[in-house]
């Protein structure tokens, strides 16, 4: 049975491969807000950022997170390390314009590139055509 932390410390790693934080949130923190923290930390000098939290994805041990979960609630995702650091990789995913918010089967590629990556190879550094 695994331990739930009062307090996770999070990294948020971008395609590029450069990271945002770490930064602790509490357990009780939802996923909608981590996406808010990654809006409001985005890199300015970086190009085609996320607009919105609906534009922003967070992946963890190969899965997609919920807006309206908690950390705590997630916690079997994330880090089983008490105390540990928790690397989450960053997709950012527009809702599409033409097909009312249906990805297009090019971002669908991509994204399960990245959670298939992020599954099998643990934290390490991915790039993302």
């Amino acid at each position: 049975m695994a331990v739930v932390q009062d307090q996770l410390e999070i990294k948020f790693r971008l395609t590029d491969g450069s990271d945002i934080g770490p930064k602790t949130f509490p357990a009780a923190t939802s996923v909608a807000t981590l996406k808010e923290s990654v809006l409001a930390q985005w890199p300015k000098e970086k190009e085609n950022g996320p607009r919105t939290v609906k534009d922003v994805k967070l992946i963890s041990a190969g899965k997609i997170l919920e807006n309206n979960k908690t950390l705590g609630e997630c916690q079997n995702h994330l880090c089983d390390i008490p105390g540990g650091l928790t690397t989450m990789h960053v997709v950012v995913q527009p809702p599409s314009e033409k097909e009312d918010n249906k990805s297009s089967k090019a971002e669908q590629m991509c994204l399960r590139h990245i959670i298939i990556h992020s599954s099998t190879m643990g934290l390490h550094h991915f790039e993302v055509d």
